[in-house]
């Protein structure tokens, strides 16, 4: 049986009464109306210890397209969890989702720089298309109107954002409410950009201190807690764990995180010894982020209390995503919301000699993505993929989880097919750049296929270019671009970065 939803824009949207059809609907198998509850059992393959899986009512479940909600951190690169092999850092919320759904392990941003890489989460285009990042004019309509929450709110979700959004675009002002770009995007639009005056330490009306962190949570469940019968698509950025840059402290982290970590001993990276900073170009060796290493990373000392502190916020995150879980199942919406989690892009920390993102090394492309949904079947849990996914990707996966099509012109492609288990064509390389106007932060853009890196840096005379097997180089330590050897490789890939720059135009 079905029945027509009249959104508030105007839109008819089925809506299956028929429990069984609705799951078949999403792809879901084997359900059974007989059982009062449904088990989201991992079957990852770890020794690490999970909390107990999650558990829903099947009076929970509402027969009605998901709910979702995208959980996005800053400058968290993609081995700063548990799940991914990290033996010290505690994420156990964010693990559990993990284990309970399915983990990219090859996730890529295509521009580590935080205006950008938002920007094509957004979109679902890179930023040679989109053309914004920092210092340049704001986001075009053309893009804000067919973003993901855009198409959602015309479909009838009740949007919303907050926390961080980092892209100016038309219509930016809160204060203009349904009007311009985010009146177009959100019902909803609680940005930190007019509370946050304070840094990560706000002060209440009363006086005392509440960090950002856990003020963003807060957000949150209010937001979950005003929910209606109308789906919702609830964008959750986290400004952490970026450092705060003008506060010498670096790395604030909520009081609750204060007793962790204090006696562990963080290792440097591998390519933290001075040898690879020498290696570098000149050009390279008197960036921003040289400036920032010396700042955060210049002694042993320095090191292990700015990645403890690092450690300390990156775990408040995973405290409050766990607050928003448990709100989502108190509040009878768990069984029917999907959950992403994803970061801005990756980090140097230390590696390499420098600090903060810019460059196309691993360390600052590399992200976490995480997708659970409840109502997937046993094989599709605690499954980890391998193929490259992409920030990009992420847009149009929102728009087929919700049962619409991309709009045209998106670059990303959707990752449901994986996220059900199936084997289908995939992308075997993909472009990134470095866009960003500054001098200290040379330009860069290249190519990655699942074994090469080629980067260049075209503004430099002459080009400066780097070629790396990853396969046999990992921590891309030795260039081979003048390896006589591989120099009809470097010919492939140049080529290749030439054409792709072209195409993602």
């Amino acid at each position: 049986m079905r029945v027509n939803f009249v959104a508030e824009h105007g839109y008819t949207m089925p809506i299956v009464l028929d429990t069984g059809e609705t799951y078949r609907r999403f792809g879901v198998e084997g359900y059974d109306q007989d059982r009062d509850k449904i088990e989201l059992q991992s079957k990852a393959q770890s020794k690490r210890s999970y909390p107990t899986p999650l558990i829903f009512s099947r009076a929970n479940i509402m027969a009605s397209v998901p709910n979702i909600l995208f959980l996005l951190t800053d400058n968290q690169r993609n081995d700063l969890l548990g799940c991914a092999g990290n033996p010290i850092i505690q994420t156990p919320n964010i693990d559990r989702l993990a284990a309970n759904g399915v983990r990219f392990a090859n996730a890529f941003c295509t521009s580590p720089i935080c205006a950008a890489s938002r920007a094509s989460y957004l979109t679902g285009v890179y930023e040679s298309r989109h053309r914004f990042t920092f210092l340049t004019p704001p986001l075009q309509s053309a893009f804000t109107d067919s973003s993901y929450p855009a198409a959602l709110k015309r479909a009838g979700y009740r949007t919303g954002l907050i926390g961080k959004f980092g892209i100016a675009a038309k219509g930016i002002d809160p204060s203009l409410a349904d009007e311009g770009a985010i009146g177009k995007m959100f019902d909803a639009f609680d940005n930190y950009e007019h509370w946050t005056e304070d840094g990560y330490e706000i002060r209440q009306p009363d006086g005392h201190v509440r960090h950002l962190t856990d003020i963003t949570g807060d957000k949150t469940i209010d937001f979950l807690r005003t929910h209606s019968s109308q789906p919702f698509c609830l964008s959750v950025s986290f400004n952490a764990p970026h450092a705060q840059d003008n506060d010498p402290r670096h790395y604030i982290w909520p009081a609750a995180e204060d007793p962790l970590y204090a006696d562990a001993k963080i290792p440097e990276p591998l390519n933290a010894h001075p040898d690879f900073f020498r290696r570098l170009p000149k050009f390279l060796r008197e960036t921003e982020s040289r400036v920032r290493w010396q700042a955060r990373y210049a002694t042993p000392a320095d090191y292990q209390r700015n990645m403890r502190g690092l450690y300390r916020m990156v775990s408040g995150v995973d405290r409050n995503i766990g607050r928003i879980l448990t709100a989502l199942d108190q509040l009878s919406l768990a069984a029917n919301t999907i959950v992403i989690f994803a970061s801005d892009h990756g980090m140097y920390y230390g590696d390499r000699g420098l600090s903060d993102c810019w460059q196309l090394n691993e360390q600052s492309i590399r992200i976490p993505l995480i997708v659970f949904d409840p109502r997937a079947d046993e094989g599709n849990r605690g499954v980890v993929r391998e193929e490259m996914a992409l920030n990009i990707d992420v847009s149009p996966t929102i728009l087929e989880l919700a049962g619409l099509d991309a709009a045209d012109g998106m670059q990303g492609k959707s990752l449901v097919p994986l996220l059900r288990g199936k084997e289908v064509e995939w992308r075997k390389a993909f472009f990134c750049e470095h866009r960003f106007n500054r001098a200290d932060i040379p330009k860069s853009e290249g190519v990655r296929t699942q074994r090469w890196k080629y980067i260049r840096y075209y503004e430099q005379q002459p080009v400066y270019e780097e070629l790396y097997d990853l396969l046999a180089d990992p921590h891309e330590s030795c260039n081979l671009t003048a390896d006589l050897k591989f120099a009809a490789q470097l010919a492939r890939l140049r080529r290749r970065c030439d054409a792709m720059h072209i195409e993602c135009a």
